[in-house]
C-alpha cells in the first residue's frame, strides 16, 4: 500500500531508481476525468440525451418544413390564382394539430400505447377499406378521403397502428416464451402485415407498402428472429415487391427509365432529371431561400415527394448535409432509446418507429438524388401533408415518452425541476406568495 501511494506522487522512484512523474491528481490505472475524455461523449452519456435529441430535431425539422412548404407551394398557388400562403396555412394547421398530440403522447405511459394498438389497427383497416370505396382519385391512385377542406390518408395511420400492434403482439409472446417456435413468431404477425399491405395496395401505394415491410422486418430483427428464417422472409419480400412492380405498367416503365438512358428533361423522366438539376444547381450554399428556379413548374411534386430537391437548390450542399445530419441524429436517439429500454414492448416500438421514420427519409432522399427509382414517399416532417405530419409527430412523442423512462431519466427530470412554462404558470397562480 505504501508503495502504491509512493508511486502515485510526482517524482516518486521505482524500485530500480527511475523517477516516475504523473500529472497531479491522476493515479495510474484510474479512469480519466470527463473533461479529459471529451465534452461530447460526456453529453451523449447523460440520461436525458435521447429525450432532448428527439425534441430538438423534431422542432428543427418541423420549422424547416414550414419554411420550405411556404417557398414551394406559393408558386403553384399563384399559378392557380389563389393565395400564395394557402399551402403554408395548411401545413401550419398540421403543426397546430400535431403539437398537442405530440405533447400528450410524450406524457403517456407504454401501457396507453399498448392499449391503443388494437383499436388503432381496427381504425386503420376500416379507413383503408373506406378509402378504396369512397376515396378521392388523384393521379391514377385512390389514397385519401376528403372531409371538407381536410384530406385524411389512412395509410399513414396504418404505419403507427401496425407498429404498435406488432410490438405488443411480440412482447406478449416473449412473456409467454413462445418465440422459440417459428409458427408463434410469424402467426398472426405475418398475416396481419399481409392484410395491411394488400389494403394499402388497393390505393396503389407501393411506397407506403415498402415502409410497412420495413417496420415488419425491424420488429423481427429486434425480437431475435433466427438468421435463416429472416433471410428467407427477406427473399420473399423482395420477390413480392418485384412482382408488384412488374404487374403495373407505369411502375415497370419507371424502373426501365431508371436503368435506361437519361432521356429528355421534359418527358417521362422530367421529375428525376429536373430534381437532380435542382440539387446540383445549389452548389455549396444554395441560391437562397425562395430564390429557386426549378420550383416554377419544372420539378413535379416539389412540395411533397421532391421537396428535398428544392432544399438542395435553395440551401445548397451545406443545407442538405444539415438535413441529413438531423435524420442521422434521430436515428442515433431512437436506437439509443431501444438499446437502453428494459421493457420488450418499448424496445420493439422504439426500434420500429426509428426504422420507419429514418428509413422513409433515406428512401425519399435517395430517390431525389437518383440513387433508387422514384417511390413516392414524403420526407418526414418536411413534406407537405397533414396526415403524415400529425402521425409522425405522434410517433416522435411516443419516442419522447420512452426516452423519459430510460435508466436515470426520471431522477434527472426531477432534479431539473419544472420547465419555463410551468414556472410561469406558477408565478401567475393565486397561491403565489407575496413578498
Amino acid at each position: 500500500m505504501d508503495q502504491v501511494q509512493e508511486a502515485s506522487r510526482p517524482g516518486a522512484r521505482e524500485p530500480g531508481g527511475t523517477v516516475v512523474t504523473h500529472p497531479p491528481g491522476l493515479v495510474p490505472g484510474s479512469p480519466a476525468p470527463a473533461s479529459r475524455r471529451g465534452i461530447l461523449p460526456a453529453l451523449l452519456d447523460r440520461p436525458l440525451t435521447s429525450y432532448y435529441l428527439v425534441l430538438g430535431i423534431t422542432t428543427l425539422l418541423v420549422a424547416l418544413g414550414l419554411v420550405m412548404v411556404l417557398s414551394t407551394s406559393s408558386v403553384q398557388n399563384l399559378g392557380q390564382g389563389g393565395s400564395p400562403y394557402s399551402g403554408f396555412e395548411h401545413q401550419l394547421l398540421g403543426v397546430i394539430l400535431g403539437l398537442p398530440c405530440l405533447w400528450l403522447a410524450a406524457r403517456c405511459s407504454p401501457r396507453v400505447f399498448r392499449a391503443a394498438a388494437y383499436p388503432l389497427m381496427f381504425a386503420a383497416i376500416l379507413g383503408l377499406l373506406l378509402t378504396a370505396v369512397i376515396g378521392v382519385k388523384s393521379a391514377g391512385a385512390t389514397r385519401y378521403i376528403q372531409f371538407g377542406p381536410v384530406a385524411f390518408q389512412a395509410s399513414e395511420l396504418a404505419k403507427l397502428a401496425f407498429l404498435l400492434w406488432g410490438a405488443d403482439l411480440l412482447a406478449r409472446k416473449e412473456k409467454l416464451s413462445q418465440l422459440d417456435d417459428w409458427r408463434h413468431l410469424l402467426i398472426p404477425l405475418l398475416p396481419g402485415a399481409g392484410i395491411i399491405c394488400m389494403l394499402v395496395m388497393l390505393g396503389d401505394d407501393l411506397g407506403t407498402t415498402f415502409i410497412l415491410l420495413l417496420i415488419f422486418l425491424a420488429l423481427l430483427w429486434v425480437v431475435g428472429t433466427p438468421l435463416r428464417l429472416y433471410v428467407g422472409l427477406l427473399g420473399l419480400i423482395v420477390l413480392a415487391l418485384l412482382m408488384l412492380v412488374v404487374v403495373a405498367k407505369y411502375r415497370s416503365a419507371r424502373l426501365n427509365d431508371f436503368f435506361g438512358p437519361q432521356g429528355s428533361p421534359v418527358g417521362p423522366n422530367q421529375q428525376r432529371i429536373q430534381g437532380e438539376w435542382a440539387v446540383g444547381s445549389g452548389n455549396w450554399f444554395g441560391v437562397g431561400l425562395g430564390a429557386s428556379r426549378q420550383k416554377w413548374g419544372w420539378v413535379p411534386d416539389d412540395t411533397t415527394d421532391f421537396i428535398f430537391a428544392i432544399i438542395g437548390e435553395e440551401l445548397g450542399l451545406v443545407g442538405t448535409l444539415c438535413v441529413t445530419a438531423l435524420y442521422g441524429g434521430l436515428a442515433f436517439a431512437g436506437l439509443r432509446i431501444a438499446r437502453r429500454a428494459q421493457d420488450t414492448f418499448v424496445r420493439l416500438a422504439a426500434a420500429g418507429a426509428t426504422v420507419w421514420i429514418v428509413g422513409q427519409a433515406i428512401v425519399n432522399i435517395c430517390a431525389v438524388l437518383g440513387m433508387i427509382p422514384i417511390t413516392g414517399v414524403p420526407l418526414p416532417l418536411v413534406s407537405a401533408g397533414l396526415s403524415s405530419l400529425v402521425i409522425t409527430m405522434i410517433t416522435l412523442g411516443m419516442l419522447m415518452s420512452f426516452a423519459k423512462r430510460e435508466p436515470g431519466a426520471a431522477q434527472a427530470l426531477a432534479e431539473a425541476g419544472p420547465g419555463p412554462a410551468r414556472r410561469a404558470l406558477s408565478w401567475l397562480g393565486p397561491d403565489r406568495r407575496r413578498e
